[in-house]
């Protein structure tokens, strides 16, 4: 994984909005992975879920880092720079358990 994020300085520890998805939740939609936005704790779904819904917040809101999120797996995405990060042990705990949907 490479470092070479010019918005690595922007990550912020979050508390993550919900425990799943916040969006399919709502509407009782599948999911496959979930991220967690590093600028507001937003939860979405991973581009292999069909409502991509991590995507739609960065495309929403331009806040550029995501977590992989369930479990915690020490690695960002980065929507600007295109590039994955290594978080190391700077990981989003989970606020509970998370349930399972596919």
């Amino acid at each position: 994984m490479t470092n070479g994020c010019s918005h690595r300085g922007g990550i912020k520890k979050v508390h993550p909005s919900t425990r799943g998805c916040e969006e399919c939740l709502k509407v009782g939609q599948a999911w496959v992975h979930l991220r967690v936005c590093r600028t507001c704790g937003h939860v979405g779904c991973c581009d292999q879920s069909p409502g991509k819904h991590a995507t739609k917040h960065f495309h929403f809101t331009h806040h550029p880092i995501m977590e992989g999120y369930d479990p915690p797996e020490g690695w960002g995405w980065c929507y600007v720079d295109e590039v994955f990060i290594d978080l190391g042990t700077n990981v989003t705990p989970q606020d509970g358990p998370i349930p399972r949907y596919i």
